[in-house]
């Protein structure tokens, strides 16, 4: 019977042309298993991206549309000695947490198992060197083996399995020199109490597993919870949106069923499923997710709103302007999976070492058996001496020390308002020693604030504010929503290039430009660098200053990069009035304005050419040149899109502080991935020549190995938090 499979239902476009899936891929442990399975699905012509997340074990692929069958991925990584499948949240998680009860399970096996026997090794260790029968040490050595050999089958499987896989598809992993270690131990135990001999190897073999597990459960849960952050996000995206169908009419359907342009009811207690903006209703809404302020927002006519967003109070009516993969939500998620998927030069480093390590490490343990036979050491001892080779440099510490930094300083990031967007971003931003930052949107808010609404009589901004809902200027918008304008003045007429005006009660009233106001002789006496909007009622007239208002930490950033000593400037394409004006209440001497993308670019390459390491953090889509021309780029959330895809890390929020947290995030994670490189080096310069020297017995051997696996991991939880505070 010929059997067809369908994975069109997990494949989406991904670009024009391109088409994506996720597979989730058991038994994907460290960095070796990351780099052969991208080298092997990469071999596969049409691919054009290959990518393993070895935080969640899935595999995102791209391919030209139309080009291949996804099944044969599915082939392929069989044949690599893994097994996948279409990758579904929900079943992934449910995978992740039986694997987790798994691990926990033969880690709780190994280590009752490793108390016991230990209990038994100790009489027999003094026996020998007293008055122990040689019948009593064989009883010791058999109940010893009654405990470790079945308890090992049990708690090895994660490392047997893995082993297996491997040798099937013809090649080797880190869990193979494992494998054959705990093996050739318990082997050889059996044969040397079956000869009655003084000394057996369960305790080495047992303890080595159960370090090994240890080792392992805090690796896999570090990514959990890393992971976890990801989810929480997937859990914010509400799957159903209640949609007017008619005046009065609404039909709650899914979030893939909205366009934009369509209008969804909000309920108190809901969460948004869509972006949008506020056309009726007043409620507060709680966007910390986009915004990172904790306290509740106010959400009237006019006001944004993002999926993910909670709906505290009454309820509103909102136009959708995005939905489904096209909101904020989804983009944020999508940034968050490329920090979990990032590559570094580290990890790069590292999975050349893993992939050449494991037969360095079977050839160095054949090699020392050899060696003692030939020097006239008897068959016995020379395996024995192999087997406390083969244990002693298994390359689990190397595997380790970059991914498991990575994963946490990318959550630690994360939490600090902080996505990574590229592979190499943290050693680079590490490196970063200028900073050239855009003005407007960068160190300004997006959105524009009407500088001095206090100075205005309340009744007459409130009065401008309603007028202003009848244009559609981005000014006015700004001007209604200070005022908090509900309803639009009746009869209003907007004039093209001019302003808006409109009778009320008999009195004209204007809103626009001051020559359209005649509020000429106002002009002066204005902020010079703002937006002037002029506001007239009959004979009164008032001026209006907009502009971005700086983001409310900016002051207190740049002063945090000054003590860091991180040099500062300003390269802003806006006036020069406005752009002195935010770098004298920044305090930063050094500006530049009116510059064009291609004066950015001339001056990273000019502190290029001084040795400068230059971080470019800009918004507008006229950055994304001198973006991709620095040494590392950043860009707000609200960036255009093209800045978002070129930057190598996207910041959320009104704050700035976010720069400053991603450099030190970035220096210390830096500084860790270099200390595990050393550890795990070190460790080794140091062990295999003990070891080949015989010295080192197989518990010793498992004793060292496991302890540098969890010294790098310990190591590496350093990189959950930074240790130095913004303002």
């Amino acid at each position: 019977m010929h059997v067809t499979r369908d994975f069109s239902h997990y494949v989406r476009a991904a670009g024009e042309g391109v088409q994506h899936i996720d597979l989730a891929v058991e038994g994907v442990h460290c960095a070796g298993c990351m780099a052969k399975i991208e080298r092997g699905l990469s071999a596969i012509p049409d691919v054009t991206l290959a990518r393993v997340n070895l935080t969640d074990r899935r595999v995102a692929l791209e391919w030209k549309a139309g080009t291949l069958d996804p099944g044969r991925f599915i082939d392929r990584l069989e044949e690599l000695g893994y097994k996948a499948y279409p990758f579904e949240t929900e079943s992934a998680e449910v995978a992740e947490v039986a694997e987790s009860r798994f691990l926990l399970r033969c880690l709780g096996v190994a280590a009752f198992a490793t108390m016991n026997v230990m209990m038994l090794s100790i009489p027999v260790w003094s026996g020998n060197v007293s008055d122990m029968l040689p019948e009593q040490r064989d009883f010791f050595h058999w109940l010893s083996a009654l405990i470790a050999l079945p308890a090992a089958a049990y708690a090895g499987q994660p490392f047997f399995r893995s082993a297996w896989r491997a040798l099937s598809a013809k090649t080797t992993n880190m869990d193979v020199p494992i494998s054959i270690g705990v093996i050739l131990a318990l082997g050889m135990s059996v044969v040397e109490t079956i000869h009655h001999a003084e000394h057996a190897y369960f305790d080495a073999a047992i303890m080595l597993l159960t370090f090994l597990l240890v080792g392992r459960f805090l690796d896999q849960n570090m990514r959990r919870r890393t992971r976890a952050v990801a989810g929480n996000l997937a859990a914010l995206k509400a799957e159903t949106a209640a949609k007017f169908v008619g005046p009065d009419e609404i039909s709650q359907v899914p979030v893939a069923a909205i366009n934009p342009g369509d209008i969804v009811l909000l309920r108190p207690g809901e969460r948004c499923a869509v972006d949008g903006t506020v056309i009726e209703g007043r409620s507060e809404i709680d966007q910390s997710l986009i915004t990172g302020e904790t306290l509740y927002v106010t959400a009237e006519q006019g006001t944004p709103v993002y999926a993910g967003s909670m709906n505290i109070s009454g309820t509103l009516r909102v136009r959708v302007s995005a939905a489904s993969e096209a909101t904020l939500l989804a983009e944020i998620t999508r940034l968050l999976d490329n920090a979990l998927q990032a590559r570094s030069r580290y990890m790069r480093l590292a999975d050349r070492a893993s992939r050449l390590y494991a037969p360095v490490v079977h050839a160095t343990a054949l090699l020392t058996i050899l060696g003692w036979v030939i020097a006239g050491a008897s068959w016995h001892d020379a395996i024995v001496t192999g087997v406390a080779v083969l244990i002693i440099t298994c390359p689990c510490a190397l595997g380790l020390a970059i991914p498991t930094v990575q994963t946490i300083a990318s959550g630690a990031m994360f939490k600090s308002g902080v996505l990574l967007n590229s592979g190499d971003a943290i050693e680079r931003l590490a490196e970063a020693d200028h900073v050239i930052f855009d003005k407007t949107g960068t160190l300004t808010l997006p959105d524009l604030e009407v500088m001095n609404a206090a100075d205005i009589p309340v009744d007459i901004f409130e009065l401008a504010g309603r007028l202003a809902l009848s244009s559609h200027h981005p000014v006015a918008a700004a001007v209604a929503q200070a005022a908090g304008a509900r309803s639009p003045v009746v009869g209003a007429v907007e004039e093209a290039g001019q302003g808006v005006r409109a009778i009320v009660d008999g009195v004209e009233l204007r809103l626009g430009r001051p020559s359209f106001c005649g509020a000429e002789a106002l002009v002066g006496s204005v902020d010079p660098e703002a937006s002037i909007v002029a506001f007239s009622k009959g004979s009164e007239r008032f001026v209006l200053s907009v502009r971005q208002g700086l983001r409310p930490d900016a002051k207190a950033v740049i002063a945090a990069l000054k003590a860091r000593n991180v040099g500062i400037e300003i390269l802003s394409g806006d006036r020069e009035a406005a752009v002195k004006s935010a770098a004298s209440a920044l305090e930063i001497p050094e500006w530049r304005a009116g510059v064009t993308p291609a004066d950015k670019i001339a001056r990273i390459e000019e502190l290029k050419q001084r040795g400068a390491k230059v971080l470019m953090v800009g918004d507008g889509m006229n950055d994304a040149p001198s973006l991709a021309a620095a040494h590392v780029s950043m860009s707000p959330i609200s960036a255009a899109h093209l800045s978002q895809a070129t930057a190598d890390l996207v910041f959320l929020g009104r704050p700035l502080a976010p720069v400053v947290a991603a450099i030190d995030a970035s220096r210390k994670a830096l500084h860790l991935m270099r200390q595990n490189l050393w550890l795990a080096i070190g460790y080794n310069v140091l062990a295999v020549p003990v070891a080949i020297s015989g010295v080192v017995t197989p518990l010793i051997a498992a004793a060292a190995m496991s302890g540098s696996s969890i010294l790098v991991m310990l190591n590496s939880l350093r990189a959950r938090s930074t240790s130095r505070e913004i303002v």
